[in-house]
Protein backbone atom coordinates (compact mmCIF):
# COMPACT_ATOMS: atom_id res chain seq x y z
CA UNK A 1 0.00 0.00 0.00
CA UNK A 2 3.00 2.28 -0.53
CA UNK A 3 1.16 4.03 -3.40
CA UNK A 4 -2.29 3.76 -1.81
CA UNK A 5 -3.16 7.44 -2.14
CA UNK A 6 -5.73 10.03 -3.12
CA UNK A 7 -9.09 11.10 -1.74
CA UNK A 8 -11.33 8.81 -3.80
CA UNK A 9 -12.65 6.42 -1.17
CA UNK A 10 -14.72 4.48 -3.70
CA UNK A 11 -11.61 3.75 -5.80
CA UNK A 12 -9.61 2.89 -2.67
CA UNK A 13 -12.36 0.48 -1.63
CA UNK A 14 -12.37 -1.07 -5.11
CA UNK A 15 -8.63 -1.76 -4.77
CA UNK A 16 -9.11 -3.44 -1.39
CA UNK A 17 -12.07 -5.48 -2.60
CA UNK A 18 -10.16 -6.53 -5.72
CA UNK A 19 -7.33 -7.83 -3.54
CA UNK A 20 -9.65 -9.71 -1.20
CA UNK A 21 -11.59 -11.06 -4.17
CA UNK A 22 -8.35 -12.41 -5.64
CA UNK A 23 -7.58 -14.25 -2.42
CA UNK A 24 -5.02 -11.70 -1.23
CA UNK A 25 -5.55 -11.22 2.49
CA UNK A 26 -2.35 -9.45 3.64
CA UNK A 27 -2.53 -5.67 3.35
CA UNK A 28 0.80 -4.07 4.20
CA UNK A 29 0.89 -0.36 4.98
CA UNK A 30 3.01 2.03 7.09
CA UNK A 31 2.64 5.35 8.86
CA UNK A 32 5.30 6.91 6.60
CA UNK A 33 3.32 6.12 3.44
CA UNK A 34 2.06 9.48 2.28
CA UNK A 35 4.93 11.95 1.82
CA UNK A 36 6.34 9.97 -1.13
CA UNK A 37 2.99 10.57 -2.85
CA UNK A 38 2.94 14.28 -2.00
CA UNK A 39 0.55 13.65 0.89
CA UNK A 40 0.84 14.06 4.66
CA UNK A 41 2.45 11.58 7.03
CA UNK A 42 -0.05 8.79 7.72
CA UNK A 43 -2.12 9.42 4.58
CA UNK A 44 -2.19 5.79 3.37
CA UNK A 45 -3.34 4.54 6.77
CA UNK A 46 -5.93 7.31 6.88
CA UNK A 47 -7.30 6.33 3.47
CA UNK A 48 -7.56 2.68 4.45
CA UNK A 49 -9.30 3.77 7.64
CA UNK A 50 -11.90 5.62 5.56
CA UNK A 51 -12.49 2.46 3.51
CA UNK A 52 -12.94 0.38 6.65
CA UNK A 53 -15.29 2.89 8.20
CA UNK A 54 -17.39 2.81 5.03
CA UNK A 55 -17.29 -1.00 4.77
CA UNK A 56 -16.41 -2.41 8.22
CA UNK A 57 -17.07 -6.01 7.16
CA UNK A 58 -13.90 -5.90 5.06
CA UNK A 59 -11.77 -5.74 8.21
CA UNK A 60 -12.47 -9.33 9.20
CA UNK A 61 -11.33 -10.58 5.80
CA UNK A 62 -7.80 -9.20 6.01
CA UNK A 63 -4.55 -9.55 7.88
CA UNK A 64 -3.52 -5.98 8.53
CA UNK A 65 0.18 -5.14 8.66
CA UNK A 66 1.72 -1.75 9.34
CA UNK A 67 5.10 -0.30 10.16
CA UNK A 68 6.57 2.47 12.26
CA UNK A 69 9.84 3.91 13.45
CA UNK A 70 10.52 6.45 10.68
CA UNK A 71 10.08 10.13 11.50
CA UNK A 72 10.42 12.86 8.92
CA UNK A 73 13.59 14.83 9.46
CA UNK A 74 14.98 12.54 12.20
CA UNK A 75 15.02 9.98 10.36
CA UNK A 76 14.60 6.92 12.65
CA UNK A 77 13.10 6.66 16.12
CA UNK A 78 12.36 3.34 17.79
CA UNK A 79 12.46 4.68 21.33
CA UNK A 80 9.91 3.21 23.68
CA UNK A 81 8.00 6.47 24.00
CA UNK A 82 7.85 7.15 20.28
CA UNK A 83 6.81 3.63 19.28
CA UNK A 84 3.98 3.71 21.83
CA UNK A 85 2.80 6.98 20.33
CA UNK A 86 3.24 5.72 16.74
CA UNK A 87 1.24 2.54 17.34
CA UNK A 88 -1.62 4.48 18.91
CA UNK A 89 -1.59 6.97 16.04
CA UNK A 90 -1.68 4.18 13.44
CA UNK A 91 -4.62 2.54 15.19
CA UNK A 92 -6.47 5.86 15.27
CA UNK A 93 -5.90 6.51 11.58
CA UNK A 94 -6.94 2.98 10.66
CA UNK A 95 -9.92 3.05 12.99
CA UNK A 96 -8.95 -0.37 14.31
CA UNK A 97 -8.41 -1.90 17.72
CA UNK A 98 -5.44 -4.00 16.65
CA UNK A 99 -2.82 -4.52 13.95
CA UNK A 100 -2.06 -8.17 13.22
CA UNK A 101 1.57 -7.58 12.21
CA UNK A 102 3.48 -4.52 13.39
CA UNK A 103 6.95 -4.07 11.93
CA UNK A 104 9.87 -1.81 12.76
CA UNK A 105 10.27 -0.12 9.39
CA UNK A 106 14.00 0.54 9.54
CA UNK A 107 16.46 -0.02 12.38
CA UNK A 108 17.11 2.89 14.71
CA UNK A 109 20.84 2.72 15.39
CA UNK A 110 20.42 4.75 18.59
CA UNK A 111 17.80 2.48 20.15
CA UNK A 112 18.93 -0.50 22.22
CA UNK A 113 17.09 -3.60 21.01
CA UNK A 114 15.89 -4.21 24.56
CA UNK A 115 14.08 -0.85 24.53
CA UNK A 116 12.52 -1.61 21.15
CA UNK A 117 11.44 -5.04 22.33
CA UNK A 118 9.89 -3.56 25.48
CA UNK A 119 7.84 -1.08 23.45
CA UNK A 120 6.61 -3.78 21.10
CA UNK A 121 5.75 -6.19 23.87
CA UNK A 122 3.92 -3.48 25.81
CA UNK A 123 1.69 -2.99 22.75
CA UNK A 124 1.32 -6.73 22.26
CA UNK A 125 0.26 -7.33 25.84
CA UNK A 126 -2.21 -4.46 25.57
CA UNK A 127 -3.79 -6.17 22.57
CA UNK A 128 -2.86 -3.37 20.17
CA UNK A 129 -0.65 -5.57 18.01
CA UNK A 130 -0.62 -9.34 17.58
CA UNK A 131 2.73 -10.24 15.99
CA UNK A 132 6.02 -8.41 15.58
CA UNK A 133 8.21 -8.20 12.49
CA UNK A 134 11.12 -6.25 11.06
CA UNK A 135 11.65 -4.45 7.76
CA UNK A 136 15.00 -3.60 6.18
CA UNK A 137 16.89 -5.23 9.06
CA UNK A 138 20.04 -7.28 8.72
CA UNK A 139 19.99 -10.80 10.15
CA UNK A 140 22.17 -9.59 13.03
CA UNK A 141 19.81 -6.72 13.82
CA UNK A 142 16.84 -9.06 13.76
CA UNK A 143 18.65 -11.54 16.01
CA UNK A 144 19.48 -8.78 18.52
CA UNK A 145 15.85 -7.69 18.73
CA UNK A 146 14.60 -11.27 18.98
CA UNK A 147 16.90 -11.88 21.94
CA UNK A 148 14.85 -9.46 24.05
CA UNK A 149 11.38 -10.41 22.86
CA UNK A 150 9.28 -12.95 24.79
CA UNK A 151 7.70 -14.08 21.50
CA UNK A 152 9.43 -15.01 18.24
CA UNK A 153 9.82 -12.47 15.47
CA UNK A 154 7.15 -13.29 12.90
CA UNK A 155 8.62 -11.75 9.76
CA UNK A 156 11.38 -10.13 7.77
CA UNK A 157 10.56 -7.58 5.06
CA UNK A 158 13.55 -7.08 2.73
CA UNK A 159 13.77 -5.77 -0.80
CA UNK A 160 13.83 -8.86 -2.98
CA UNK A 161 13.24 -9.42 -6.69
CA UNK A 162 14.99 -11.03 -9.65
CA UNK A 163 17.05 -7.81 -9.73
CA UNK A 164 17.62 -7.46 -5.96
CA UNK A 165 18.93 -10.78 -4.73
CA UNK A 166 21.00 -9.87 -1.65
CA UNK A 167 18.77 -11.84 0.80
CA UNK A 168 19.86 -15.03 -0.97
CA UNK A 169 23.44 -14.44 0.12
CA UNK A 170 23.49 -12.25 3.25
CA UNK A 171 21.94 -14.80 5.59
CA UNK A 172 18.48 -13.24 5.76
CA UNK A 173 16.59 -16.07 4.08
CA UNK A 174 18.63 -18.64 5.99
CA UNK A 175 17.65 -16.94 9.25
CA UNK A 176 14.02 -16.77 8.19
CA UNK A 177 13.91 -20.49 7.48
CA UNK A 178 15.81 -21.38 10.65
CA UNK A 179 13.61 -19.19 12.86
CA UNK A 180 10.39 -19.93 10.92
CA UNK A 181 9.90 -16.27 10.00
CA UNK A 182 7.71 -15.23 7.10
CA UNK A 183 9.44 -13.19 4.39
CA UNK A 184 7.58 -10.30 2.76
CA UNK A 185 9.39 -9.09 -0.35
CA UNK A 186 9.03 -5.40 -1.14
CA UNK A 187 9.57 -4.06 -4.66
CA UNK A 188 9.23 -7.58 -6.15
CA UNK A 189 9.21 -6.08 -9.65
CA UNK A 190 12.41 -4.17 -9.05
CA UNK A 191 10.77 -0.78 -8.66
CA UNK A 192 9.58 -0.87 -12.27
CA UNK A 193 12.90 -2.07 -13.69
CA UNK A 194 11.46 -5.47 -14.60
CA UNK A 195 8.53 -3.95 -16.49
CA UNK A 196 10.76 -1.41 -18.23
CA UNK A 197 14.37 -2.68 -18.30
CA UNK A 198 16.93 0.09 -18.72
CA UNK A 199 20.20 -1.85 -18.90
CA UNK A 200 21.63 -5.07 -20.31
CA UNK A 201 21.33 -6.93 -17.01
CA UNK A 202 17.64 -6.09 -16.57
CA UNK A 203 16.93 -6.92 -20.21
CA UNK A 204 18.57 -10.33 -19.81
CA UNK A 205 16.45 -11.08 -16.75
CA UNK A 206 13.30 -9.83 -18.48
CA UNK A 207 13.95 -12.08 -21.48
CA UNK A 208 14.11 -15.16 -19.29
CA UNK A 209 10.99 -14.09 -17.40
CA UNK A 210 9.23 -13.58 -20.73
CA UNK A 211 10.17 -17.08 -21.84
CA UNK A 212 8.63 -18.53 -18.69
CA UNK A 213 5.61 -16.24 -18.99
CA UNK A 214 4.97 -17.41 -22.56
CA UNK A 215 5.35 -21.04 -21.52
CA UNK A 216 2.82 -20.58 -18.68
CA UNK A 217 0.43 -18.25 -20.49
CA UNK A 218 0.89 -15.36 -18.05
CA UNK A 219 2.58 -11.96 -18.14
CA UNK A 220 6.10 -10.99 -17.11
CA UNK A 221 5.00 -9.72 -13.69
CA UNK A 222 3.38 -13.06 -12.85
CA UNK A 223 6.57 -14.84 -13.91
CA UNK A 224 8.63 -12.54 -11.65
CA UNK A 225 6.34 -13.12 -8.68
CA UNK A 226 6.45 -16.87 -9.26
CA UNK A 227 10.26 -16.83 -9.43
CA UNK A 228 10.27 -15.21 -5.98
CA UNK A 229 7.69 -17.64 -4.61
CA UNK A 230 9.69 -20.68 -5.80
CA UNK A 231 12.28 -20.19 -3.06
CA UNK A 232 11.92 -22.64 -0.18
CA UNK A 233 11.55 -19.80 2.35
CA UNK A 234 7.98 -19.34 1.09
CA UNK A 235 8.56 -15.70 0.19
CA UNK A 236 5.44 -13.54 -0.14
CA UNK A 237 5.83 -10.81 -2.79
CA UNK A 238 4.13 -7.55 -1.83
CA UNK A 239 2.41 -6.46 -5.01
CA UNK A 240 2.04 -2.71 -5.35
CA UNK A 241 -0.24 -2.18 -8.32
CA UNK A 242 -3.09 0.26 -7.69
CA UNK A 243 -5.17 -0.87 -10.69
CA UNK A 244 -8.10 -3.08 -9.61
CA UNK A 245 -8.04 -5.02 -12.88
CA UNK A 246 -4.32 -5.72 -12.45
CA UNK A 247 -4.86 -6.70 -8.83
CA UNK A 248 -7.41 -9.28 -9.99
CA UNK A 249 -4.73 -10.99 -12.15
CA UNK A 250 -2.18 -11.38 -9.34
CA UNK A 251 -3.12 -15.05 -8.67
CA UNK A 252 -1.60 -15.81 -12.10
CA UNK A 253 1.65 -15.95 -10.13
CA UNK A 254 0.67 -19.46 -9.02
CA UNK A 255 0.65 -20.80 -12.60
CA UNK A 256 4.34 -20.95 -13.68
CA UNK A 257 6.45 -23.87 -12.54
CA UNK A 258 10.20 -23.37 -12.58
CA UNK A 259 12.79 -26.08 -13.10
CA UNK A 260 15.99 -25.61 -11.14
CA UNK A 261 17.87 -24.85 -14.37
CA UNK A 262 15.37 -22.14 -15.34
CA UNK A 263 15.35 -20.58 -11.88
CA UNK A 264 19.15 -20.48 -11.63
CA UNK A 265 19.41 -19.05 -15.15
CA UNK A 266 17.46 -15.99 -13.98
CA UNK A 267 19.73 -15.65 -10.97
CA UNK A 268 22.87 -15.89 -13.11
CA UNK A 269 21.49 -13.27 -15.50
CA UNK A 270 20.85 -11.00 -12.55
CA UNK A 271 24.31 -11.54 -11.10
CA UNK A 272 25.93 -11.11 -14.50
CA UNK A 273 28.07 -14.20 -14.01
CA UNK A 274 27.85 -17.95 -13.80
CA UNK A 275 27.57 -19.52 -10.39
CA UNK A 276 30.60 -21.62 -9.39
Amino acid sequence: MWRFAGDDVALARARVEAALGAGITLLDTADIYGPDNGEPFGAAEELLGKVLREAPALRDRMILASKGGIRLGVPYDSSRAYLAQAIDASLARLGCERIELYQIHRPDLLAHPQEVARALDDARQAGKIVAVGVSNHTPAQAKALAAFLPVPLASHQPEFSPLATAPLFDGLLDQAMTERMSVLAWSPLGGGRIAAPQDERARAVAALLDAKAEEAGVDRAAAAYSWIMTHSAGIIPIAGTQNPSRIATLPDAYTPRWTRAQWYAVLEASLGEKLP
